[in-house]
């Protein structure tokens, strides 16, 4: 019979922090993909979803609490609207670093790499963006009236 020694201590700590972690993250991509949001994992994929004709919702997502409070309950209800991007994808900073950095890169100079985050690219060029301290201390509908406000000035009816 073999015994294996139990982890003690800050072991068993970080091995449930780490845990807790993944569990969160797999929460908030799934929160993002049942709400049509598709995930972008790679470089590659950012710059085939920049590149689409018509307009893309761009959400930089992640585990801080303003993300999960506020931005992914906003980007849920945001959509439930007669005008709305062609396309809705989400990357999420400190998990698919690549493909966050280079989203930040497309988003260009003036975009402040912060997350939560959402940009509005219309054929390839930014058009509209909420930043992380349009997001930060306010109500998830406050949220949602900007985002609208940005689909009602760029998107076509559904």
């Amino acid at each position: 019979m073999i015994f294996l020694d139990k982890p003690k201590g800050d072991a068993v700590m970080n091995m449930d922090m780490n845990l807790f972690m993944q569990d969160m993250i797999r929460q908030a991509r799934s929160e993002m993909e049942a709400s049509g949001y598709e995930q972008l994992k790679t470089p590659e994929e950012v710059d085939s979803a920049i590149n689409r004709e018509g307009t893309t919702l761009f959400m930089v997502n992640s585990v801080c609490g303003c993300a999960g409070g506020i931005a992914r309950p906003a980007a849920m209800h945001a959509v439930h609207y007669d005008k709305r991007p062609d396309s809705l994808v989400t990357v999420f900073a400190g998990q698919d670093k690549d493909a966050t950095a280079q989203a930040r890169m497309h988003f260009g100079d003036d975009h402040l790499p912060s997350s939560p985050s959402f940009v509005l690219v219309k054929d390839g060029k930014v058009v509209g963006e909420v930043p992380r301290h349009e997001i930060e201390g306010h109500d998830p509908m406050s949220v949602v009236v900007n985002l609208q406000g940005m689909f009602e000035e760029y998107c076509k009816e559904v």
